[in-house]
Order: C-alpha cells, then sequence, then structure tokens
C-alpha cells in the first residue's frame, strides 16, 4: 500500500473518531455484531458504522510435489457505512476494501493504477412502498450465492460455482420491487450497468450489461432476511422456501467473464442464466444452484501457433448443491458437491468439488470459527485436497 492510501486511511479514521465525538449524544441500538449507529438531532441523516475481518489458514496438498502448501492471510478486511440521508426514504451504503484480497487490481490500464478499494457506493431511493431505485456501483441482481454476504456464508469461502459465473458487482441503475399476493412473497429486480465491473475509470468498452432477476417465496418471508444468510440461525420454525431466476446479457462483453476476469483482444455477447433455491426448517438448510453461460459467437478469442487457448471467454454449466443442520449448541455440520463443466471449445477443464464443512457460531455470523475440507477432482489431473480454519469478527 503507498503513502498517499495510507494517509487516505489515516484521514478516514480521524473523520470517524471525530463524527462520533460530535454525535456522541445520539448513540442508539449500538450493539455487537450491529456496528455504532447514529442519528442526527434534528432526525436529517443517519449513519451506521460496521467493520469487519477474516483470518484464514489455507493449506493444499501439492500433488505435483506431494508437498503441503499453506498459508495464512487476512482474506477480507472491510468497514462499512450505511444509513439515510435527508429522509428515511433515501438510504445510502458504502463499503470499503482494505485486505490485499480486496484491492488487488490485475487491470492497470482499466483502473488509472489504482488499487480497487470501493466495493459499494450506492444510493436507494425508496420512492414508492414497496419499489426503490438504486444508484451507484453494488452487487448485481445475479446468482443467490454471491449476494450472501461474505460475512454470513455456510463455508469458509464460496463455491466454484460462483468462482466461474457469478456477475460480481457493476456501476449503474437498479429497480427492486415487492409484493404479496396472500402469504406468498414476489419480488423483482433489474438493472442496468457498465458491464465491465468496479471500479473502472474508462470508457465503457462494448455495450451494456442487463440483469433481471425474479424471486417466489411460497411460504412468506424468513425470519432475519434468512434466504440470504447461510445456515438457519433463526431456526425457523415453519418451513420457509425461496425459488429465484436471473439473466444477464452483457453485451459485447470484453472481460474473460464477463465484469470479472481478463480483459480480452475481441468482444463476445454473453449470457448468463441462473437458477437457485433455497431451504430452511429448524435448525436444517439448504441451499442450491444452476449457472450457465453462453457466448453465442464462440467463445474462443485467441490461439496461440499450435492451436492452445491464449484468450477464452468462460462459458459452460456448473451446479452446488449443499446443506448443513445447526445444533443447540450452535455448532453446525454441512455439506456441499459442486460440479463445473466448460464449453469444451474453451480449453478448460472439467472439474468436481466435494467439501464437508464444521462451524462454531459463537454470536451468529459476527463471531465465529469456520472450516471445511474439500477434495478437488479436475480432469486429467491427480486429485487435490484443500483443508481451511477461518475466524470471522464483525462488529
Amino acid at each position: 500500500m503507498d503513502l498517499r492510501c495510507k494517509r487516505a486511511y489515516l484521514l478516514l479514521i480521524i473523520c470517524i473518531l471525530t463524527t462520533y465525538t460530535s454525535f456522541g449524544q445520539s448513540i442508539n441500538n449500538s450493539k455487537f455484531g450491529k456496528g455504532l449507529q447514529f442519528v442526527a438531532a434534528d432526525s436529517s441523516f443517519s449513519i451506521k458504522l460496521g467493520t469487519r475481518f477474516q483470518v484464514l489458514y489455507q493449506g493444499v496438498q501439492n500433488a505435483e510435489t506431494n508437498n503441503w502448501d499453506d498459508r495464512i492471510l487476512i482474506r477480507r478486511a472491510r468497514l462499512k457505512f450505511d444509513g439515510f440521508a435527508y429522509s428515511p426514504k433515501l438510504e445510502y451504503k458504502i463499503e470499503l476494501g482494505l485486505s490485499n484480497s480486496d484491492i488487488g487490481s490485475d487491470t492497470p490500464d482499466q483502473t488509472n493504477n489504482a488499487d480497487n478499494i470501493i466495493l459499494d457506493a450506492v444510493a436507494k431511493w425508496n420512492f414508492a412502498p414497496n419499489l426503490s431505485l438504486w444508484v451507484g456501483q453494488t452487487k448485481l441482481p445475479g446468482n443467490r450465492e454471491r449476494i450472501v454476504s461474505s460475512q454470513k456464508m455456510q463455508f469458509v469461502d464460496r463455491s466454484l460455482l460462483n468462482a466461474q459465473f457469478n456477475l460480481d458487482r457493476d456501476a449503474g441503475l437498479q429497480l427492486h420491487h415487492q409484493h404479496k399476493i396472500g402469504n406468498v412473497v414476489l419480488r423483482e429486480a433489474g438493472a442496468i450497468s457498465m458491464g465491465e465491473g468496479r471500479d473502472i475509470t474508462v470508457n465503457n468498452a462494448g455495450g451494456y450489461g442487463y440483469t433481471a432477476r425474479f424471486e417466489v417465496l411460497p411460504f412468506g418471508e424468513f425470519k432475519g432476511d434468512g434466504d440470504y444468510v447461510g445456515g438457519d440461525i433463526e431456526r425457523e420454525q415453519t418451513p420457509k422456501l425461496a425459488l429465484a431466476a436471473s439473466f444477464d446479457y452483457n453485451d459485447n462483453a470484453s472481460r474473460s467473464q464477463g465484469q470479472l476476469g481478463d480483459f480480452l483482444s475481441a468482444e463476445r455477447d454473453l449470457r448468463t442464466l441462473f437458477l437457485d433455491a433455497m431451504f430452511k426448517y429448524r435448525g436444517f438448510s439448504s441451499m442450491a444452484e444452476y449457472a450457465n453461460r453462453k457466448a453465442p459467437d464462440g467463445p474462443v478469442v485467441l490461439t496461440d501457433d499450435t492451436g492452445g487457448v491464449e484468450e477464452t471467454f468462460v462459458t459452460g454449466n456448473a451446479f452446488n448443491i449443499q446443506a448443513g443442520y445447526i445444533f443447540a449448541t450452535n455448532w453446525e455440520v454441512a455439506g456441499r458437491y459442486t460440479s463445473y463443466d466448460p464449453t469444451a471449445a474453451t480449453g478448460l477443464r472439467d472439474q468436481k468439488q466435494y467439501t464437508l464443512g464444521l462451524s462454531k457460531y459463537i454470536v451468529g455470523h459476527s463471531l465465529k470459527v469456520q472450516s471445511d475440507i474439500t477434495l478437488q477432482d479436475e480432469e486429467n489431473r491427480p486429485e487435490q485436497y484443500q483443508f481451511r480454519v477461518q475466524f470471522e469478527l464483525a462488529l
């Protein structure tokens, strides 16, 4: 991290402390895991500060050398601000990523040689009942596993399906709507975004991204927004189910994974479909997802002199299913199976992963220890084992 970034962080911390001192008499509802909360004396704005980090140990059996390669790192370190401004109908969220995993940029030409610090910077205008317009940079309404916060995951990290096909974040406009028919909850979301992902500073390449998502909760809402929380922390007393479908059309995409990946030398239209479901009942939870991405004009952009693939858009199919049970002692045992089947023309290998996880929730997802072991089966390569342990603290 260069000197300018350090100075910026120091200035930010000073501003935060100054603000808290000024509004010291307005603290309300602050408790562990919920951040520090303030409301102005005239109720003209509110601000909530949250911070969290993850310490990860990861070890992998090197199939070629038979050595155990491991490391300890700060997987994530975040600062988050949210609240309302001027009116409770105008909400905002700012989230900053401070770890090297968060801010590293492999696209310096597109990010002005700067670190990718900004994760979310979005305003949400609730201009009508159950209808809101979002403006700025935030997660697109894609697959459920990606929308679930990295703080609230059932396993140490997200699945291989998410790694290959998720839409991640982008800058643009989103429209969100929710309504009920009896006890059934229906949600619709649509987005128009730049299509290149977060923190891009150059002019738009190719076309825009268009995303839509539709959700049905046939048995009503989950406790504590549990349809976007890993594990049945709330212990639903009646069965709860969420079904959803998302579709993204990235017009003339310039990156290998649409909003993510390397910038390539040519452009392709990408069409991505997600189907997902979440079920919870009395400590038991299960989530399933299917992803399909196509490039109608062909995914391969460039091959070398021998015919090997040098550049390609990531297309194909993936399936993920996971389930777990939280005991009365707040220990959870969970299992996950993921398959990834890339389009043959891409030259990428089929993969399957089998994961067994064990978690201890001390204060829900705000203070927990998670571990998992994964068998990785990749086509034409020896099987590998990966073991991970992660500590999470969120204030």
